[in-house]
């Protein structure tokens, strides 16, 4: 059994285990323990991967394993990590540790709840590690799918729209990407050989451009949908809006990801003649969504909407900087997903919370909660500044490496799309800042807020793990930064041999 498989198995293993739990304590016990052991687990990988990256094996992809699943059509079991894969899988490890800990009091329907939130993750991960581009989408689905429920049956205000709106617009984008994989799969052979879905063996060759015009479009937008790319970005303020706290921050915080990920590893890497032609209409919408979604926050009254429309412009920020095609850049968009994935991970767990004590979400009804809740509101105020760009924490290294990669670009087009970009930190910075002063400074509206309690042991476990991660990527960047980077060098290869 390799290590990677793992990442699958063990969620399924949770999952059987929560099945013979007879109460709602010993269903928080197993999901705790299996997600521990995950996080535990993804701690070890990156000690490995480093370990072996300092010995000097550079090989594109560690740990890999190659098995048959379907020989008529050549589908293959193969996995592999490189260091973004490696971040991807570390990030999602501890979004999904703390999503349990957010979830702790949830007792409708728990055992249920907590097999939908696991068997979300287990795709996840299976995505991260897949090198074959059918077992890629099928962990796909399998991520996707669960969302339906999990907002239907445990969201709040408009769940059944919401789960429905989400689950259609993603499904969509599921058929493009499906029809894109295919198109990919047809063209991996143009001498004639035989097809193929591994990702490392299309890489070698060069897909013929009439098929990459045609194939590329469909293929970024399919997992640009998952990525808030504009104009497909509406389900996500209202999925976010009315699903249960853990939902949301597994999905802001990790499923998004998987959108940017899909973008750069398969669409960009594979046809990188046809990013390079038509690549202009997408930065043109990647970047409307990063202004679109700053401006669309100022606005909202709803924190959980805040958060989802400031989502909106920071995955803008990972796709457009995936179409700089540039290594500063890319690392940057990496290095966003990760920032961004802790930090919304760490909001959304937060409005949860304070929900839970005021019973609302509309800020115009909160103030002064700094004085009842000072643990909670500090911890706002470190995700607040973690989303505007302060120094020392992990949004400041990752949005100064897109705009310093993006600027590379010399003539007028890519300057004037970085510098409009660039307006969303002052944008970012003015509804973070008055979020915090309505909700937390200023004088307590209602004397009930007086009786609420300030965090609880499992709300601080949650919160801090977050923070931990946010504050030490902030402070020392430089070695998740070389690991992406060195892993980024055979795709930058792939797209400058062309320009």
């Amino acid at each position: 059994m390799d290590i990677l498989t793992l990442f699958v198995l063990v969620p399924i293993l949770t999952i059987i285990g929560l099945l013979f739990t007879k109460d709602f304590k010993q269903v928080r016990l197993v999901s705790m323990l299996g997600m521990g052991i995950q996080l535990i687990q993804a701690g070890v990988l990156v000690f490995l991967y480093l370990a072996e990256r300092k010995a000097g094996n550079m090989a594109q992809m560690l740990f890999t394993q190659d098995y048959m699943w379907f020989e008529s059509l050549n589908i293959h079991y193969a996995i592999g990590v490189d260091g973004i894969s490696v971040a991807m899988i570390a990030l999602t490890s501890v979004v999904v540790f703390a999503g349990i800990f957010a979830s702790w009091e949830v007792s409708y329907l728990s055992k249920e709840f907590f097999i939908s939130l696991i068997l979300l993750s287990s795709g996840v991960f299976g995505f991260f590690i897949s090198l074959d581009l059918f077992t890629m989408f099928l962990f796909y689905e399998v991520a996707v799918i669960p969302m339906y429920l999990l907002i239907g049956l445990w969201g709040s205000g408009p769940k059944e729209y919401s789960a429905m709106k989400l689950t259609l617009m993603l499904m969509g984008g599921s058929a493009f990407l499906l029809v894109g994989i295919l198109g990919i799969y047809i063209n991996s052979s143009p001498a004639g050989g035989a097809l193929t879905f591994n990702i490392l063996e299309i890489a070698k060759i060069t897909i013929p451009i009439e098929a990459q015009r045609i194939f590329f479009p469909l293929t970024f937008v399919g997992f640009g949908v998952l990525g808030a790319l504009f104009p497909f970005h509406t389900w996500s303020p209202d999925g976010h809006a009315s699903a249960p706290t853990a939902v949301s921050m597994l999905h802001a915080g990790v499923l998004m990801k998987l959108g940017g990920y899909g973008c750069f590893r398969v669409a960009m890497f594979l046809m990188p003649e046809a990013a390079n032609e038509l690549g202009w209409i997408f930065i043109i919408l990647t970047s409307i969504s990063v202004v679109y979604g700053a401006f669309g926050a100022i606005v909202q009254k709803d924190l959980k909407y805040i958060n989802a429309y400031s989502s909106v412009s920071h995955c803008g920020l990972v796709l457009f900087a995936v179409l700089m095609a540039n290594k500063t850049a890319m690392d940057g968009a990496v290095m966003q997903m990760i920032s961004h994935g802790l930090m919304t991970a760490l909001f959304f767990a937060l409005i949860g919370m304070i929900y839970g004590r005021t019973h609302t979400r509309m800020i115009n009804e909160m103030g002064g909660l700094m004085k009842v809740m000072p643990f909670l509101g500090v911890c706002y105020v470190i995700g607040g500044l973690a989303s505007l760009g302060l120094p020392g924490l992990s949004g400041f290294v990752a949005e100064m490496t897109i705009f310093f990669g993006a600027f590379q670009h010399v003539d007028t087009f890519h300057r004037v799309v970085t510098i409009i970009a660039c307006s969303s930190i002052v944008i970012t910075a003015v509804y973070i800042l008055r979020v915090v002063g309505i909700l937390l400074l200023g004088p307590i509206k209602n004397d009930h807020y007086l009786e609420l309690g300030d965090a609880k042991w499992f709300e601080k476990v949650s919160t801090v793990s977050l923070i931990l991660a946010v504050a030490g990527i902030g402070l020392a960047p430089l070695w998740l930064s070389d690991m992406i980077g060195d892993s980024l060098n055979p795709i930058i290869d792939k797209i400058t041999s062309i320009l």
